[in-house]
């Protein structure tokens, strides 16, 4: 393999749920001194306004059926601005290593002989519910917790996601990225041996200023759904902890 000589590096840099205070120490110095930022649809404009004002800005953001920029041209951007910028900075929302492609765009980086670091951040699946009042382990209810995908890419490395084994080895489970596929979702669990009466709590922009939560059970979320036009970008919290959020969730909105 050809290592090519590079003047910078390229630090993927995880932007965390959306709340600004979130945003790790050494990933906000790096935004501030960044040549350049390309960053996802999710990350929230107030971690947009850390960037370096002189800075190059390009959204390459995606959402569902909408893309900027396809994944083989994000990485190929990122190499030609490693050509002529010391500082790349690469922003995903939430952690560039769960769910958020960054594993692949390291490995095609170091492949094409790119400097590259990562810089972990707040992953939503972790902190939306913790701003719900929802504690994803619990010693009185949950001692063990699954993160999974709702949505997965096609030609990956199998088929799909192995709900009935997820159903009998967790106690709780948070789903990504599973808003538009739940109702396939919820039968695959129900089928495994889920209860239709478990609960669930969907949240939407989590840890935003216009975070909703959604609070129902196996068997009439999807009709919650329907009724209320939920949409996504949401969390899915599935397990008897979701019950806490009645405590704790509005303790939390009492506290502001």
């Amino acid at each position: 393999m050809n290592q090519l000589k590079f003047v910078g590096k390229v630090y993927l840099v995880g932007a965390g749920p959306g709340d600004p205070g979130l945003m790790t120490l050494k990933g906000k110095v790096l935004l501030e001194q960044a040549d350049v930022v390309i960053y996802d649809a999710l990350v929230s404009p107030n971690i947009l306004t850390m960037i370096n004002p002189n800075a190059e800005k390009i959204n390459a953001g995606k959402r569902r059926g909408r893309h900027s920029l396809e994944q083989t041209q994000t990485t190929q951007l990122l190499i030609e601005k490693a050509k002529t910028y010391a500082v790349v900075v690469r922003l995903k929302g939430g952690d560039p290593f769960v769910f958020g492609r960054g594993g692949e765009e390291m490995e095609d980086l170091m492949q094409a002989g790119v400097p590259v670091e990562v810089v972990p951040g707040v992953t939503s699946g972790i902190a939306a519910p913790a701003y719900a009042g929802i504690p994803l382990t619990h010693r009185n209810y949950s001692s063990s917790v699954t993160f999974v995908t709702g949505h997965e890419a096609t030609g990956k490395y199998r088929p799909e996601v192995n709900w009935e084994a997820i159903a009998h080895g967790s106690e709780t489970i948070v789903i990504y990225m599973g808003v538009h596929n739940l109702h396939n979702i919820i039968k695959e669990l129900t089928i495994a041996g889920c209860s239709p009466e478990k609960p669930i709590a969907l949240i939407q922009w989590g840890t935003r200023s216009e975070q909703k939560e959604l609070i129902g059970t196996l068997d009439n979320i999807v009709e919650q759904i329907e009724a209320t036009g939920f949409e996504a970008p949401a969390i899915a919290v599935i397990g008897n902890v979701v019950n806490l959020h009645q405590i704790l969730g509005n303790s939390l909105m009492d506290n502001g």
